[in-house]
């Protein structure tokens, strides 16, 4: 008796990248953190918040990381722009994108220019809990839209 053939190894998939929040101050409990709880649990990518106190800095980067900081002087991006970056990410290696959310007064140069990428929510302000929930949705479209799920309606 010959034994079945064997199949073809199916091809290894790049390993998800963490989705880290790292943002000045805390959500507490509300809508606003109701709403990001929402939104990252429905994300099937490993994430993280990280809540930092109003003078605490950032921890390290660790290697194999960008850093994506939200400042009001970022470049926008289409959702699709968004998600094709984290899949670029993805594919190459990328451990971890860490996505800095500052406080009332920004960040600094030196954080803005140590960014892998900086990105607005378009030209208006918006309230830090709200970016964060912002943030949040954008990061469940793009993991979404990175599935083929239907979330995302283009057009």
């Amino acid at each position: 008796m010959r034994p079945p053939p064997r199949r073809p190894a199916p091809p290894d998939l790049p390993a998800p990248v963490l989705l880290h929040v790292v943002a000045r101050g805390r959500i507490g409990r509300g809508p606003e953190s109701e709403l990001v709880a929402r939104y990252l649990g429905r994300i099937a990518w490993p994430t993280r918040v990280t809540e930092l106190a109003d003078r605490a800095s950032a921890p390290p980067a660790p290697p194999h990381s960008v850093t994506v900081v939200l400042d009001e002087k970022g470049r926008t991006l289409s959702s699709m722009a968004f998600a094709e970056r984290l899949g670029r990410w993805r594919d190459d290696g990328v451990r971890e994108a860490r996505f800095l959310l500052g406080a009332a007064d920004g960040f600094d140069a030196a954080t803005r220019d140590g960014a892998d990428l900086l990105i607005a929510f378009g030209a208006m302000t918006w309230p830090h809990l709200l970016a964060r929930v912002l943030l949040a949705e954008q990061l469940f479209r793009a993991t979404s839209i990175l599935a083929g799920h239907p979330y995302h309606r283009e057009g």
